[in-house]
């Protein structure tokens, strides 16, 4: 059976976005994958994190996981910190990979910003952890939105580096899943820039944990235009707050934006947001209320975790050991 590894970092505050572009799917792919689900810790500690806070964020991330319909007992679901075996390949990895290749990543430039030199080595390797990640179970495929297909690219570039270098056929080469109606779902007050846990406004994202109340007054307060919706996907060109709209209520009621403009087109947005919202409350409601239910229980949450580390590093194991007889490391 082809195997899955897809991580999400555990910075608090899961929203819609979240949601639609990775978590339902995941839930969609257990039984037809063996599925590894990480909430990356590693990764997450490139900037800088409150200690307590990371605790926090990483068991209310577990609990959306399950909450959302991810099974612990038939999927891998674990921190990436309990298990070494990510940090051992990741070093090995550093020595593999190419500065050139690193410096080609936009995402590091892009949360470096102006202030490049005071960026951790962190944040600049993160993509060989990511390649760590992935083949240190040597995953045959990846879940991944499109700001992740370069980190990909490259954790494809290094296994086939690696596999030359020491000349064996030890790693395969992860293909990219990019699925689903929203991959990229928008911000509520602003339909150009992503759903995003960091933005001031709690107006500009549906969290999982948000109420009925809260799931309409956000719904009926996002941003729209003057004009009824379009019939067709050709009359949301130019207006990037009904194409937010209409890809999220597409991709909730698991259709392409044409059949959803078949069933709503030409409505003003007041009707349609009311249709949104009773949508968004139906799905969204359970996974917000399982969420809260299962945070108040971290007992439960850290033996998920600590079952699933076991069972990742029963898979990392054997595939560590290879990498270091071919790399030449005495195991005495």
């Amino acid at each position: 059976m082809n195997r899955i590894f897809s991580g999400i970092q555990p910075t608090g505050n899961l929203h819609l976005g979240n949601y639609l572009g990775a978590i339902r799917n995941w839930v969609d792919l257990q039984g037809a994958y063996e599925c590894l689900y990480c909430i990356v810790d590693l990764h997450a500690i490139t900037l800088w994190q409150e200690p307590d806070v990371l605790r926090a964020s990483t068991r209310e991330v577990t609990a959306g996981l399950i909450a959302a319909g991810i099974d612990p007992d038939k999927n891998i679901v674990f921190n990436q910190s309990v298990n070494p075996d990510h940090a051992t390949l990741a070093w090995v990895f550093n020595c593999v990979a190419r500065l050139g290749w690193l410096n080609r990543m936009t995402q590091f430039k892009e949360k470096a910003g102006k202030n490049r030199e005071n960026a951790s080595v962190g944040l600049y390797a993160y993509p060989n952890l990511m390649a760590a990640d992935i083949l240190a179970y040597k995953a045959t495929h990846v879940p991944v939105g499109d700001d992740q297909k370069q980190h990909l690219e490259l954790a494809r570039d290094i296994a086939q580096k690696f596999n030359s270098d020491f000349k064996v056929d030890l790693f395969p080469l992860p293909e990219p899943m990019i699925l689903g109606e929203a991959t990229r779902v928008m911000s509520l007050r602003d339909g150009r820039s992503k759903m995003s846990k960091s933005d001031p406004s709690e107006y500009s994202r549906i969290n999982l944990t948000d109420g009925p109340d809260d799931i309409a007054l956000k719904i009926r307060r996002a941003k729209t235009d003057p004009e009824p919706l379009p019939r067709e996907a050709a009359g949301l060109e130019g207006r990037p707050e009904a194409d937010n709209l209409i890809g999220i209520y597409a991709a909730l009621s698991r259709k392409s934006r044409e059949a959803a403009l078949a069933a709503v087109g030409g409505m003003q947005f007041s009707l349609f947001k009311q249709e949104l919202t009773d949508l968004a409350v139906s799905i969204l409601g359970p996974i917000g209320e399982e969420m809260q239910r299962l945070v108040k229980d971290p007992g439960y949450i850290d033996g998920v975790l600590r079952k699933g580390g076991e069972r990742a590093r029963a898979v990392s194991r054997p595939v560590i050991e290879e990498v270091y007889e071919r790399v030449g490391f005495v195991q005495p």
